[in-house]
């Protein structure tokens, strides 16, 4: 029951998220909007203001905004012109359009903020866990439970910290400050180039010392400034994570066997409601940033589709025939439905376990 609401829970948070977007915007530039649900099909309750209807539907998996005139070939009275969405300049369809995916990357950066806030910002600390044998760092003289405090004479903080100072040097020795008890020692260390795989499971080269991380954690109490700054940096990191990936997937360089779909995600969101609210809305947050970017994505149906169609406009002067984004529509329908079927094939096999083979020949 846990994957099952948490699943609810989480999908029924980013698509409402994402469309308030729409309708916030809607609004603030004077677009009627018919009706905002919360869920789909039968309308169950709700309440009429103005002339929004606020309302509870059968099915409780995301929601939807109708807005009048949002169809090209939807009949307006006269009247109601100025309120309809088809009537209004480009630029102005394209930022209600937008505000979708804008806002699921701003709940994201209040996730986090409200994290760093409420809990702080776990470090790594530089603390060796493990020195392997042979390697550089041991045969310069480096110890499991050392502490390392610069790095060619600056001085480092956090595990992250290290490993972006070696990765400088490849090739090249470097000069590493040490604490062991109470002694400051200084060891001089040449890296090895070593083929790793990053975390987009390409092989890089990649120049390491040998040593891991002890796992120790500081959590640093931030205030309300540096939790803003904090959350503005994760939220744009993992934004640019997530765009990389779905290039290296457009790529090829991501197997597609690693995509996953509802099953998955419900499973995952029922792992993290288990290890606590700060998992769970920490998925979310990451979640909210995915679905953001998906929907960018220049694929009819889609919001970026329609970002597209609206940009061929503002370039030819004059929005595309019904038949052309018919057309269009019907192409970008069939792209998500092999995709949609795709992503439950890859769960299924995981579900039941099953490992992807690939044939290959000498």
């Amino acid at each position: 029951m846990t994957t099952v609401w948490s699943f609810l829970l989480v999908l029924s948070l980013l698509i409402l998220v994402h469309e308030f977007g729409h309708f916030i915007v809607a609004r603030r530039l004077g677009i009627k909007v018919l009706k905002f649900s919360f869920g789909f099909g039968p309308r169950l309750f709700g309440i009429i203001r103005g002339a929004t209807d606020y309302c509870v539907s059968a099915l409780p998996l995301g929601g939807f905004v109708k807005m009048l005139g949002e169809q090209p070939d939807e009949p307006v009275p006269d009247n109601e012109i100025k309120g309809s969405f088809s009537h209004r300049p480009v630029w102005q369809r394209a930022a209600i359009v937008f505000a979708g995916p804008l806002f699921n990357i701003i709940f994201a950066w209040a996730i986090f903020f409200v994290i760093f806030l409420s809990y702080g910002n776990p470090i790594l600390l530089p603390d060796i866990g493990n020195v392997q044998a042979g390697s550089p760092a041991q045969k310069a003289g480096i110890t499991k439970k050392d502490k390392i405090i610069a790095i060619n004479g600056q001085p480092v903080k956090t595990w992250q910290e290290v490993s972006e100072r070696i990765k400088k040097y490849p090739g090249h020795e470097i000069s590493i400050s040490i604490k062991r008890g109470e002694k400051l020692l200084d060891l001089i260390v040449k890296p090895n180039i070593t083929r790793l795989k990053n975390i987009f499971g390409e092989e890089v080269k990649v120049p390491v010392i040998g040593i891991s991380a002890a796992g120790d954690l500081k959590i640093e109490k931030l205030n309300p400034l540096e939790a803003l700054a904090q959350a503005s940096v994760k939220t744009w990191e993992l934004t640019v994570l997530t765009a990389k990936g779905f290039l290296k997937i457009i790529q090829r360089a991501i197997p597609l066997s690693t995509l996953g779909g509802p099953i998955m995600i419900a499973q995952l969101a029922g792992e993290q409601a288990q290890l606590g609210l700060l998992n769970l809305f920490y998925f979310i947050a990451i979640l909210s940033i995915n679905l953001g970017l998906l929907n960018l994505l220049p694929i009819p149906v889609l919001d970026g589709g329609h970002l597209a169609f609206f940009t061929l406009e503002a370039i030819i002067g004059r929005p595309l025939s019904i038949k052309q984004m018919e057309f269009a529509q019907k192409i970008g329908m069939a792209i998500l439905g092999t995709l949609m079927l795709f992503v439950f094939y890859n769960d299924i096999i995981r579900l039941l376990g099953i490992a992807h083979t690939v044939t290959t020949t000498p």
